[in-house]
């Protein structure tokens, strides 16, 4: 894993950073994602939508990676990136893995449920048929005091 020290995806960590602040205003953990192209266009913008749905599996990832493989007509999403907010879970950083993804980029770490370092390291499984690059800590501050206020409203 790189830890992120340069500018390379503050730009489309931002982004998702409004994504998240989306889900946290329906009530939803604050989580966002956005999926970049190769060519490092956004393709796909998506935020927790778990309350909303009523979907366990309504992630922010999810949906980015959904949004994605039906824009572009294909599963496979070789040579993309996605952004979020926090380190994706075990279902997210699967779902990465099965779409081909290139590079998974992440503000907060989540030392709880986190499946791209933290608790596992699922993109970067070996015994898997695909590995991903992982970048940490890019807005990392912001991501996490989204969080952390969030949680302090409903659990003081």
């Amino acid at each position: 894993m790189v830890e992120s020290g340069d500018n390379d995806f503050k730009t489309a960590m931002r982004l998702a950073l409004g994504q998240a602040t989306i889900a946290g205003d329906y009530g939803d953990v604050p989580v966002g994602a956005v999926l970049l192209n190769r060519a490092g266009d956004v393709v796909a913008a998506a935020h927790n939508r778990r309350e909303v749905d009523s979907d366990a599996t309504a992630h922010a990832e999810m949906i980015a990676i959904s949004m994605a493989s039906r824009a572009q007509g294909d599963w496979r999403l070789d040579g993309h990136t996605l952004v979020v907010t926090l380190e994706p879970c075990a279902m997210c950083a699967m779902a990465a893995v099965w779409a081909r993804l290139e590079r998974i980029v992440f503000g907060a770490t989540d030392l709880k449920t986190g499946a791209a370092w933290s608790l596992y390291n699922i993109p970067q499984d070996e015994r898997l048929n695909h590995r991903i690059d992982l970048v940490s800590g890019v807005l990392e501050d912001e991501s996490s005091a989204l969080l952390t206020d969030f949680f302090a409203e409903r659990r003081p």
